[in-house]
């Protein structure tokens, strides 16, 4: 089974525009969600998705200078977006990712992929089924044949979110909720707002450039409740 990551990296974003090359440490927050996903050595190949406009240009240079492939789409619909991704890079199932995600632990990624490939016939995949992990550390995994079907079918607010359609209808599909210990499912370790950029600049200061499991991030922000409370108030 050939499973491609697919990460949405539009420059502009709600609430933080341009995140996705904010620098955090040494590099930017799209160098290193693809370092997370390089390191978790389980996926078949990365694909950057993101519009044709000339606002996401830095986008594409971004990923020239990181060696990642590219797919340029029409901004607006996401779920199109992607699929119009995995019709340049076939694959069987494709890993989602979007910019929020800056401290994606590699090993999750491997469990994800290797969970998926071991149960023919999934169809998806998530551990927020129910979350337990922090927000901005879930992963998830979707058949590509599934995801085509859902891109006929989603209308509306359900092509704003790559698998809200599937969320939404998961007594329609064969799937399975990864649940990872403890919950810690209160933290925000995503990247929205510039309360969450200062917990987690806070994070990658302590920590260095190297990756780092959930685990001790966990570990540390109990120990750390200044940091915690950082971001504690974002809805």
């Amino acid at each position: 089974m050939r499973v491609v990551g697919i990460m949405q990296a539009p420059m502009a974003t709600t609430h933080l525009p341009g995140k996705v090359l904010q620098l955090l440490g040494g590099c930017s927050v799209l160098e290193r969600m693809v370092r997370a996903v390089r390191d978790s050595a389980e996926l078949d190949g990365l694909v950057v998705v993101t519009t044709t406009g000339s606002g996401d240009d830095a986008v594409a240079t971004e990923c020239a200078r990181l060696g990642v492939a590219v797919h340029r789409g029409p901004a607006g619909d996401p779920l199109r977006q992607v699929v119009g991704a995995l019709d340049d890079h076939p694959a069987d199932a494709v890993m989602p990712f979007s910019t929020d995600c800056p401290l994606l632990d590699p090993e999750l990624i491997a469990v994800g992929v290797r969970v998926f490939r071991a149960m023919p016939g999934l169809d998806y995949l998530s551990t927020a089924l129910p979350r337990t992990l922090p927000q901005g550390m879930d992963i998830e995994v979707v058949r590509a044949s599934t995801l085509r079907a859902v891109d006929s079918l989603a209308a509306g607010e359900d092509r704003a979110e790559l698998t809200g359609y599937l969320r939404d209808h998961l007594d329609d599909y064969r799937v399975v909720g990864l649940t990872v210990p403890p919950r810690r499912a209160h933290l925000r370790l995503t990247l929205d707002t510039m309360e969450d950029f200062a917990l987690i600049s806070m994070v990658v200061s302590h920590f260095g450039d190297s990756r780092v499991s959930v685990t001790k991030v966990v570990e540390w922000l109990d120990a750390n409740p200044a940091v915690r409370a950082l971001n504690a108030k974002v809805a």
